[in-house]
């Protein structure tokens, strides 16, 4: 039976297990060398942990700008404890997030999971599917004591299930080779809706794609950003309501939504978006910007690291700018926060020696050391602060901006049950299209979240 190890919480923890870990495997290999080859005798076996195989699941896919730092983390891991992970990761999109729920109600679920903390997870902590931090820090004290408390995710019980990984932003990247191209300016802190309009209709008369998005895979980008352009920072997260009849409540909040819906609809019937957006995949449209071939791309933190992995040569091609705004939005409010973190199963708790493991994979996952090579520009909860280094001009690009932003809120999907989301978003392609109404979208969705 393995020892329970608390989990430490200094800087250097992982360090010293690595070279401790490593230590010891030249020590045995030179007592190998060393002339007598017997086995170890059958007590010391007895006496020896044996290694555990964890089952993780991730976002990290290998088109994720973060998915080198993970393999690294992991790595690092198995050789400090000598366990093994079964990396089950893919990229985060609505069939993600269904797969990993799917699993859940099969049976089929991982030993450790990084998933959204949200809304998304209320299925599972509701269940019971995963342990609370409380319940591990009975047995683990300093279990995600690096992190700040307030930076934890509440589940609709009151407890906290998640600790936080790397935060996000999201907000405008721009191809300035297709800007240069076509005279167009740099979008700045002051940019407006209407200058935006007119710089589409020229991009688009020089031949490239003003917008990079694919609407049947990652609409809720410009979705979030037309919700809040019109309406406020603070009213953000509000959600429309349904009466008692089953009619949307036409106040401020259903307004709002509506309006957004029209906006997309209107950029989608001015040509804006990709000839493909119905059909195309967002890593297509992503390609398109990356390429050159188009000139704005609303997308979060983790393309600045695809970028510099996939695009490295033509870096200095992009910046991070700001979403144009209009109505009583400013172009330095931008969304952001904290939206995903590691959670350890309940199958894996009720197992002695994978609860050991997976503690101690989501503590070396989560410390100071490590997620500081996830963040770069990103929100975090370390109490310390993350230490980047050696920002790329990107990132540097992506710091700029940060740093004259007036306001940050959530994103307002996440105040939405898994099931709204996807009739909501599934609703935009009708409304673009005309098959639908941007009211009746709304009401579509918003009856899926109070069922």
């Amino acid at each position: 039976m393995p020892t329970h190890r608390h989990v430490r919480r200094e800087a250097d923890g992982v360090k010293k297990r690595i070279a401790l870990a490593l230590a010891a495997v030249m020590l045995c290999a030179a007592a190998a060398c060393g002339g007598n080859g017997a086995p170890p005798s059958g007590e010391e076996k007895a006496g020896e942990a044996q290694p555990v195989t964890l089952t993780v699941v991730t976002s990290y896919g290998g088109d994720d700008g973060n998915r080198a730092n993970f393999e690294k983390a992991v790595a690092a891991y198995e050789a400090s404890t000598g366990n093994v992970v079964i990396d089950n990761s893919a990229t985060s999109n609505e069939g993600w997030k269904t797969k990993v729920l799917t699993d859940f109600e099969t049976g089929s679920e991982p030993d450790v999971l990084f998933f959204f903390t949200n809304a998304d997870a209320d299925p599972l902590t509701n269940a019971g599917r995963v342990v609370s931090i409380e319940e591990i820090r009975q047995q683990y004290p300093d279990y995600a004591g690096n992190m700040k408390p307030t930076m934890l995710a509440e589940a609709p019980d009151g407890k906290h299930y998640a600790v936080p990984a790397a935060g996000y932003w999201e907000n405008l990247f721009v191809n300035k080779r297709v800007l240069e191209a076509c005279g167009v300016a740099m979008p700045g802190p002051d940019y407006t809706w209407e200058q935006f309009l007119a710089d589409c209709l020229t991009i688009k008369s020089h031949g490239y794609t003003p917008i990079a998005c694919s609407l049947s895979e990652v609409p809720h980008y410009w979705f979030e950003f037309c919700v809040m352009n019109n309406g406020t920072l603070a009213g953000h997260l509000d959600v429309p309501r349904l009466d008692g009849n089953g009619a949307l409540i036409m106040d401020g909040t259903a307004e709002k939504w509506i309006a957004a819906l029209e906006d997309i609809r209107y950029l989608y019937e001015q040509g804006f978006f990709p000839a493909n957006t119905l059909a195309a995949s967002d890593a297509e449209t992503v390609n398109l910007f990356g390429d050159g071939r188009a000139a704005f791309l609303i997308d979060g933190s983790w393309q600045v690291g695809y970028f510099a992995e996939h695009h490295g040569d033509n870096l200095a091609d992009y910046a991070v700018a700001y979403v144009p705004a209009k109505g009583q939005r400013k172009a330095t409010e931008a969304i952001g926060g904290i939206s995903m973190g590691y959670f350890i199963t309940r199958r894996a708790w009720r197992d002695e020696a994978k609860r050991d493991a997976a503690v101690e994979f989501v503590s070396q996952l989560t410390s100071d050391e490590v997620l500081s090579t996830f963040v770069k520009t990103e929100v975090t909860a370390l109490v310390d602060g993350a230490s980047p280094e050696g920002l790329n001009i990107l990132e540097q690009s992506a710091a700029d901006v940060n740093a004259h932003l007036t306001g940050v809120t959530g994103a307002v999907q996440d105040s939405i049950t898994p099931e709204a989301k996807s009739e909501l978003f599934a609703g935009i392609q009708k409304v673009v299209t005309g098959r639908m109404t941007a009211e009746e979208a709304v009401r579509a969705a918003i009856s899926r979240n109070q069922q």
